[in-house]
């Protein structure tokens, strides 16, 4: 028997809930909650807004899980899109090669000065992860130094939910079932600021961070090939921030031990923490520009339209993997790889920010909505209210979050036309580059009307049961 034609044009909410419920296996859900909390059915969006199937809208905090710059459906993206659907949507990037994708090279390598001069590319974060973990393995070997073949990462680090991914990420509800599979790695102190201790700054939790680091480098740099971190936020650890002072703390430290320094840019790159990379702020004033040997973008850089990541690394390790033997080459490849539509959408990102002054326009939105949402600074309810470049986040005391809490505030934010979803007990923001004063305002009386929503209710019913985080 046939399925029956998908109507994208009308529909109730409820039969799109049911037939999702019935045949999709969502990501990142307990599906035993699903029929309690159901999936929102989207049928378009607009900008920073998308729409149900019965014409309700709902703002888009977090665009759609970090991806989406310039709101739904940009008009420039779209165009550039369809001109290349009739040019070139794909070929193999082995043995070919196309505008789009060396165009793209390019560019990011320019806007690393040239330090990082070449770029490989894939089709989502966790595999940009694996690229990188496996290229600075492989360059070693090549240079005859197998031994080095261990990983550093932080504690509360996210990489993504692959195998290689799942290693060095320190997030317990991914990682724990699969920990016997994984390779054994090593975990450091994380430089989040929320660790501070009595007339500690951030800058303080920075340098304790990175004596830790320092002292299992000095014992074990022979062994350790690279060090993966989340440049000035990590994310899925509830938007933790630490000090632009850690990253040029461990670039030194990379240096000086021989270490291959990791930038995880998937989250934070693309603009989100205030300039295009976030590793471009480990540099002190007056001092050149610092590059790690390894960059991962995704999300964001195609402006949340197709899928796509890439990992851009120096010369130098590029150079050890040349030979007239092929197993020293990197033999790494997806049947995607370097996909012509996703590299066009990518470079109608970066024209995006070449034409509209896109990091000191975000530097004048952001100042908006953080004085929008002042009022939250002094409730005694929350604590931890931090900012980075187009970031919010916040944290629920745990005497007043309740039950299933990340939960609740995502189902009450749909009341309140946002599409929002915390992570544990941190509320987070993370909102595409259309924001103007009005929307703002309107955005932070939304999430402070959503706040005092969830919390004035009672959670003596709510299901007891441990609660997944959402992100």
């Amino acid at each position: 028997m046939s399925s029956p034609p998908i109507d994208t044009t009308a529909g109730d909410n409820l039969r799109w809930q049911q037939r999702s419920l019935a045949s999709v296996w969502h990501p990142c859900t307990q599906m035993r909650r699903a029929a309690l909390a159901p999936p929102l059915p989207i049928a378009r969006g607009e900008g920073p807004w998308l729409f149900d199937y019965e014409g309700r809208r709902y703002f888009d905090t977090s665009s759609s899980w970090w991806v989406n710059l310039f709101g739904h459906a940009d008009a420039r993206i779209n165009a550039a899109l369809k001109d290349q659907l009739d040019r070139l949507p794909h070929v193999m990037l082995a043995g070919c090669t196309h505008a789009p994708a060396v165009e793209l090279a390019e560019r990011l390598s320019a806007l690393t000065g040239g330090a990082l001069g070449h770029c490989f590319f894939a089709s989502d974060g966790a595999s940009a992860v694996e690229i990188a973990l496996k290229m600075s393995f492989h360059h070693w070997r090549n240079v005859g130094r197998g031994a080095k073949r261990e990983f550093v990462c932080l504690r509360q680090g996210y990489h993504g939910e692959t195998l290689g991914a799942l290693a060095v990420t320190d997030v317990a509800v991914f990682r724990d079932a699969y920990d016997p599979l994984l390779m054994r790695t090593h975990q450091v102190m994380s430089p989040d600021a929320r660790q501070a201790m009595h007339g500690e700054t951030a800058s303080d939790v920075a340098a304790r961070a990175a004596a830790e680091l320092e002292a299992l480098l000095a014992a074990r740099h022979d062994h350790i090939a690279a060090l993966i971190i989340e440049p000035l936020v990590q994310g899925a650890a509830g938007m933790a921030m630490h000090h632009p002072a850690y990253l040029r703390a461990v670039h030194a430290l990379c240096e000086r031990y021989e270490v291959h320094l990791i930038a995880d840019e998937i989250a934070v790159g693309c603009g989100r923490t205030g300039s295009f990379f976030a590793f471009e702020q480990a540099v002190a004033p007056g001092q050149a520009a610092l590059w790690p040997d390894f960059i991962c973008l995704s999300k964001g850089i195609s402006g949340g339209n197709l899928p796509l990541s890439l990992v851009l690394t120096r010369d130098a390790v590029y150079d050890a993997f040349l030979d007239d033997d092929a197993a020293r080459g990197f033999l790494h490849s997806h049947s995607y790889t370097g996909n012509a539509l996703a590299c066009r959408a990518a470079l109608a990102v970066l024209d995006r920010f070449d034409e509209d002054a896109v990091l000191s326009n975000n530097g004048l939105r952001a100042a908006e909505l953080t004085a929008a949402l002042a009022p939250l600074r002094d409730d005694t309810r929350i604590e931890h209210f931090r900012q980075r470049g187009m970031i919010w986040a916040f944290d629920v005391r745990e005497a007043y979050a309740g039950a299933r809490f990340a939960e609740r505030f995502h189902l009450a934010g749909r009341a309140h036309e946002l599409l929002i979803r915390p992570i544990g007990r941190s509320v987070y923001l993370v909102p595409p580059y259309v924001l103007d004063e009005p929307l703002s305002q309107w955005l932070a009386q939304r999430l402070i009307a959503t706040l005092d929503s969830v919390l004035n209710t009672s959670t003596d019913d709510a299901d007891r049961a441990p609660a997944p985080p959402l992100a």
